[in-house]
């Protein structure tokens, strides 16, 4: 049988979501380890600063944007544009010059997390905007750690989160 063949069962660990004032960050602590099993982490997200708002990811504390190598495609609504030095994985949101109430969404998706091998990380978001500017993001990229996943905060790149903020984290283990 391949992964494919297998059937997808979805189960959310915790849902944070930020309250009046903001905040700087979102994190899931203790995550329970279960072999062969993804984590998903799904963003409804509005950044707190001025100017486009990074929603970028780090696991078990790691900041270091050495430990992360990956590639990114996005695009603006007027062109397109690729890296391949790209570091952490990260998703563009919308901020308070765009269009008033507007959130973004991302979801940032970690393979084998339990594993003893590097970690694999797709990242794909939109930063949503009633105008002519808004980012679309792809990102593929590897956490270089054999660690197993037990924390994952997803932090900003300006100015925190603005309240009603969103983050869902999801086990997926394959039967």
């Amino acid at each position: 049988t391949t992964r494919s063949e297998l059937m997808a069962v979805k189960s959310l660990i915790e849902t944070v979501t930020v309250g009046s004032g903001g905040a700087s960050s979102i994190t899931f602590a203790a995550i329970a380890q279960e072999a062969g099993s993804d984590l998903l982490c799904v963003l409804s997200a509005r950044g707190g600063g001025t100017g486009i708002t990074g929603a970028v990811l780090s696991l078990n504390a790691d900041t270091t944007n050495a430990n992360y190598t990956g590639v990114q495609l996005e695009g603006n609504g007027a062109s397109a544009s690729s890296n391949a030095d790209y570091s952490r994985p990260i998703a563009w949101i919308p901020d308070s010059s765009y269009t008033s109430s507007t959130f973004g969404n991302a979801s940032f998706y970690i393979s084998n997390y339990a594993s003893s091998a590097y970690k694999s990380i797709s990242t794909d978001g939109v930063s949503e905007n009633n105008a002519t500017t808004a980012y679309q993001v792809i990102h593929a990229s590897t956490w270089n750690d054999t660690s197993a996943v037990t924390s994952l905060v997803v932090g900003s790149s300006r100015g925190g989160f603005a309240e009603y903020t969103t983050a869902s984290l999801f086990k997926i283990k394959y039967d």
